[in-house]
Order: C-alpha cells, then structure tokens, then sequence
C-alpha cells in the first residue's frame, strides 16, 4: 500500500503487520457482588504467560477487547449485568501497546489506524449502560493506564510498583486518550508531571500510591486483597452505598496556560528542541481544556501517526529493544555454562564505591560478603553503612523483617584478607592507582583458592597489567560498575589479555544475577563510557578554555546528555574526570587534551562548578576566575558548540569500532544508554550521529544501516 493512499488497511493487513504478537485475551467471569448488589462481569487481561512477559495491546489484542466489550454491552442492555470491570493477571495490569510489532510500521495510514483502533476499542468503556470500573492490581504502563482513564471509576493497589504514561521517554504521546483525558481528571499541572516530566527525568515511574495521591484513582486498597476490596467498593458505588467525591480540575483559562508555560520551560531544558513528542504532547494538553471528546482523540491519533513516522520513535524503539532484549544476549559472552559458583564474596576496600557494591551483591546473590579494610574503623564504617541501607529497604517495605536481618548476619567485615580464603570471587575498590591495585590482587591470590575469580572495579586503567604479575593472570576480569551502584544498569565486562572463558562466564552470570546490562568491552583506556565521555568533556574543556563562555556550552547538550556537561563533572567530581582525561591524555595526548581550566579547578579544591542560589544553579564566581581569559578569545554559539563536539564523538566512536573495543555499534549504544543515562529518542549515541549526517561527514559511512534506528527509507521517501 502507498503511504499516500486514501484507503485505510483492513484488520486483515493491520494484524499482519504485528506478525509476533503475542496476543492478550479477554477473559470474562461472571462474579455476583456482595450485599447483593447483582451480576457484575469481571474482565482479566492475560497473554498467558508470567509476570516477566506482561500483557500488551496488538491490534489482535485490541480487536479481541472490543469483541467481548462489544458482548458486554449487549449483556448490560438486556439487564443481565450491573457494572464490568477489567484487571490484569498477577502482578501486571497491562503494558499498553506492542512496540516490537510498532517496528514493524512502514506506512503512516497503518500508524493512524493504531491510534484510531485505540480510542475505538478503549472508548467502548466509556458510556456503557452501566458503570465501568478498572481495577489496576499490577504494573501499568501506556495504554494499560488509559484503559482506566476511559473507565468510569478506578482502584488501585498499594503494591503497584510502576505506574506511568512512558511514551515522550521513547518518542511518542499517550495517544489512546492520555493527552485527553488525564488533564480533565486531575488537572493540567499534575497530568503533565505524569505525561512529562517522569518520562523525561529517566523515565521516572508512579507507585501506587503516588498515582492516588494525584487523583489518578478513586479508591487504594491492599494488594493482599486487592480484588476482593474492588468488587465489594464496586457494589458500594453500584448500589449506592458509596459516594465517590474528587476534586474538580480547573479549566481556567489562565491556570491552564501557566501550566502548559511551566512543563515547556521543562522540555527546554531537558531536550534542547531536538525531541518532537513532548511539544506534540503539550499541544494535545493545551487543547484538550476546550475540545470535545472526538476532536481530542482526532489529535492524539494524527500526532500518533506522524510520531511512528519519525526517526526519534525509531531511535527510542532501537534503545527499547536495546535494553530490553539485546542486553539480554552480551555479544562475545561465553556459554553460561563455563561459569563457576559463587557461593561467597570478598570486597577489598570499605569506602563508599565498595559498600554498595558489598550492598548489591547481598542483596541479589544473598551469599557471604566480607568487606576487607586497612583498619578496623573503616571496616566498621563500611559495614555499618551496608546494615544502615539494609534496615532502609525494610523500613521502606521492600524487603521483609526476617530477610532483612539474614541479609545483615551476611555482611562482615576484617583487616585480613584471609577472610578471602573461601570466596569464589574478590573484588577490588580501591584507589584508582595501578600500583595499588597490582599490590592488593598479589596480596589476596596468596589465600584465595586456585578457582577464585579476581575482578576489578577500575574505570580507566589496564585490567592485564594489574594482572601481569600474578601466577594466574588467567583468573582476572574487569567489572565496571558506574554510580551509584544499585541506580545504573549498566556493567563493563573487561577482558584482559590472558582472561579465560571461565572467568569471563562467571562475571557475566554475576552481571546478570546482579540485574546489569552487560556489555563485553576490550581491555582499553576508560574502556566504552569513560572514554567517550572523556572525549565529550576533553572537547568541551578545550572550547571553553579557548574562549567560550562555560554556559553557553552547557546549554549546547540539552536533549543528547542527561545533564549539562560541567554540572556532571561536578556530579563526578573534578578530580575524578581529572583522572581520567589523563589517563586518556596518556594513551591518546593528540584527541584528549588536558583541559586548563580543569586542572586549575582541581588545583583550587573545588568540588562543583555550580552553587545552588534560590533553588536553581549558579555559576561560582570562585571558578569563572579560574578560567583562562584567551587573547583573542574563540567564542562559540551553542550549535557550534554542539556541532564540534558531536564530531569529535563520531570521530571516536568509529576509532572505538575500528580497534574492536566493543563487537558493534549496538554495544556502543547500549552502553551510552545504560551508563551515561544518553537519550532514548537519540538511540544512545549512533542513531543521531547518522540522523544529522555528522557520521558520514567524519567517518565516510553510516553506523547502523538505514531502518534500523530510523525510519525505513522506503517509508521515509
């Protein structure tokens, strides 16, 4: 079919551009409400498989929903039921739409046609003969929270852990009523708190209770009765019993303007105007205080289909399946079933990188941790911050009393690393010197079995040479986490020269027991994210050293960084990026110069490059004279600002590939989108160096074919 047909596709042509869709069904039961309020049918979404595959809305979904909405209705007219209400099987409510079958769109009149079969089916909620109810038991996300928008009332339980309208996070809109529908709810102010600023501060997500704390719900139950609670609350409100009272959303013209200003000012700033969907979104917000119903969903659906159309949902879908999938199968690993045990941990070092390390290893192997120290206070301070943390993820519910104290009676701490005799596997996290870290490996291979495995934290330095002087070089790997530890995703797998697959198994079966994404990295300077980084602020330094005003080149990242570059040194820390860029510097002194500015920085003891005034950020005066005064000064706007260094980025990425520092461009990507917090509507890093021609114009050539991260040329012609 030709993009510019007038002839929309049939269901036919519709589900067979889903071809994997794993449909979830619609599963009906009659249940007779207590007090004898009548016959109500409860409806259950379920794909048929567990939590860890949660239902989506295909168009085979979809179609099926509207079948059986369509039974219910006829039902209620006859008088054979009193409400309906929908709910989700064990801990998943619904996920909202397919997007591994979203991929597969090539036509826009295929794009509008989901979002038109959205608001169809969904809509049927909306006006029934009788009262509609969602009854939100689990994870809900995107099309899973506008099934409830359409309902007429709505409970939620107090276990759902995530609860959102993701969409602007990877490049669309709530385009099945969110846009329309949840700034009437709850008002335009709290709405796009949920349609902006979660998914675009990491894609922040609700709890429970947070989302009924913005008028998301009428009603918040326990989850250990959840459904029950439901039904007998339904019964009420059927019967009578039960007045639902919320708070009118204003539609004050003036109020719903300001609104709309505060959340642009946002966007701004977080995307820099290279993201369309969240301006798209706030448009549909804006409208939406005056619109119908129909003309609000006509919207959504013509915004929906243009944004499928475009290479940022392409790049966000890239980055989805990146972290989703992808990261699932590491490139390079080898079979699992060369990976030993782990049945106890050693931890060299008791400083605050160690301890959560210690932390995330109790926490997901629940084997032994030892912490291991210079002296007894420090091994006390370390392990006390370990059962600190501990007794706080009691406190805050997510673990129970008894798992908490057999996690503490797991975590121990000594001065000697005889402690080590026993463990499977030690890591070291100490100071980033490879001296000292050459020391302490010699020092725990004489009580550690032949079979430990000795793993590394380092974030620049060479993981063979700290293993050259060993008898079993072989058993040495580098685990790169980043910080804070139990926050990012991401994990380096570093392979040394002499590293075997035994040892290189078993850092990848711990990755994945501790939840990483892991990414298997040659034993390089910085490796895959600190060097890309260091050549990100290496650029940056130079420009600013050269004349251009330190904030004219913060502002020049909006959208493809997730914070301005010296406000993550300040994050970092100076004399950590310091450190790094001379590393870098040393294997590379003609691409990473040392930035002037960064070393006076240091040298004054500065900690930031920013204060807090009044609530928002400030420049230090301290360190504007600190900064080299060029004559004559070479002052950049923030677009060459931002054009020169993502040329130095490409130039990079491309040396990177080239040396086999990583297999592809895909690793690449995923680790600037799980380690650097990179953007998803970017695809990480590659997707917008082609996007924007600046890989061709470096590097001669694309880095992803065309389709994979961008619409698929045929479409896009």
């Amino acid at each position: 079919m030709s993009t510019a047909s007038n002839a929309a596709p049939s269901a036919a042509e519709l589900h067979a551009a889903f071809p994997d869709e794993r449909v979830t069904h619609s599963h009906v039961q009659d249940v007779d409400l207590p007090g004898g309020a009548g016959r109500f049918a409860l409806l259950t979404l379920d794909n048929g498989e567990d939590h860890t595959r949660p239902s989506t809305l295909g168009p085979a979904s979809l179609t099926e929903l509207g079948l059986v909405l369509d039974r219910l209705r006829t039902r209620a007219e006859a008088g054979e039921i009193v409400g309906i209400g929908v709910t989700g099987k064990p801990f998943v409510f619904a996920v909202g739409a397919d997007l591994k079958g979203v991929a597969t769109i090539t036509e826009r009149d295929h794009a509008l046609v989901i979002g038109r079969l959205g608001h169809q089916v969904l809509g049927r909620l909306h006006g029934m003969p009788v009262p509609t109810f969602a009854f939100t038991n689990g994870v809900a996300l995107g099309g899973g929270v506008e099934i409830g928008l359409h309902c007429d009332y709505r409970t939620l339980s107090s276990g759902v852990p995530a609860l959102a309208l993701p969409e602007c996070f990877l490049g669309l809109v709530p385009g099945w009523g969110g846009c329309t529908l949840l700034p009437r709810l709850v008002g335009p102010e709290l709405a796009l708190k949920v349609i902006l600023e979660g998914p675009l501060s990491n894609n922040r997500m609700l709890t429970g209770p947070q989302a009924f704390g913005l008028g998301m719900a009428d009603a918040l139950f326990e989850p250990a009765a959840f459904l029950e609670d439901s039904l007998r609350w339904a019964a009420g409100v059927i019967s009578g019993e039960v007045t639902v009272e919320r708070a009118p959303a204003s539609h004050d013209e003036s109020a719903w303007e300001a609104a709309v200003s505060a959340a642009k000012q946002l966007v701004d700033e977080k995307t820099g105007g290279a993201a369309p969907a969240p301006y798209r979104a706030l448009e549909l917000v804006r409208a939406a205080r005056t619109a119908s119903r129909e003309e609000g969903f006509a919207a959504e659906e013509e915004a929906l289909a243009d944004l499928l159309m475009s290479d940022e949902l392409r790049a966000g879908l890239y980055a989805f399946d990146l972290v989703q999938r992808h990261a699932k199968r590491p490139a390079g690993a080898p079979d699992r079933s060369r990976a030993r045990p782990v049945t106890k941990v050693g931890v060299v070092g008791a400083g605050l990188m160690a301890s959560q390390l210690a932390l995330l290893f109790v926490r997901r192997l629940k084997v032994p941790v030892v912490l291991t120290d210079l002296d007894q206070q420090r091994v006390d301070q370390g392990v006390a911050w370990v059962h600190a943390e501990i007794d706080k993820l009691v406190e805050k519910g997510r673990l129970g009393g008894d798992g908490g104290n057999r996690l503490r009676a797991l975590v121990s701490g000594s001065t000697s690393t005889e402690s080590f005799a026993d463990a499977d596997l030690v890591i070291e996290a100490v100071f980033e010197e490879l001296s000292v870290k050459q020391q302490v490996f010699a020092e725990v291979e004489q009580v550690v079995s032949p079979d430990c495995v000795l793993a590394t934290n380092t974030s620049s330095l060479s993981v063979s040479a700290m293993a050259a002087g060993l008898r079993h070089p072989e058993r040495v790997v580098g685990l790169h986490f980043f910080n804070p530890v139990a926050v990012m995703p991401l994990l380096e797998v570093i392979r040394g020269d002499r590293t075997d697959d035994a040892t290189l198994a078993t850092g990848f079966a711990a990755g994945k027991a501790l939840r990483k994404s892991c990414v298997l990295v040659k034993d390089s300077p910085s490796f895959v994210v600190n060097r890309l980084l260091g050549r990100f602020m290496a650029e940056v330094g130079r420009i600013v050293d050269e004349g251009t005003p330190l904030e004219v080149a913060d502002r020049a990242f909006a959208g493809l960084a997730p914070m301005p570059p010296f406000v993550l040194i300040g994050l970092v820390g100076p004399t950590i990026a310091l450190h790094n860029t001379e590393t870098l510097h040393e294997a590379f002194p003609e691409r990473f110069p040392v930035p002037e500015s960064l070393r006076r920085v240091v040298a004054a003891g500065k900690r930031r490059y920013y204060t807090q005034e009044a609530g928002r950020p400030r420049l230090d005066p301290e360190v504007v004279e600190l900064l080299p005064e060029p004559v004559p000064p070479v002052v950049l706007h923030e677009p060459q600002v931002r054009d020169q260094v993502l040329e130095a980025l490409a130039e990079e990425a491309r040396l990177m590939l080239d040396e086999g520092v990583v297999a592809s461009a895909r690793e690449l990507d995923l680790a600037m989108l799980t380690g650097a917090g990179f953007s998803f509507w970017n695809g990480g890093l590659t997707p917008l160096l082609d996007r924007i021609g600046v890989a061709e114009r470096v590097t001669g050539s694309r880095f992803l074919p065309g389709g994979v991260a961008s619409v698929p040329p045929a479409a896009a012609g």
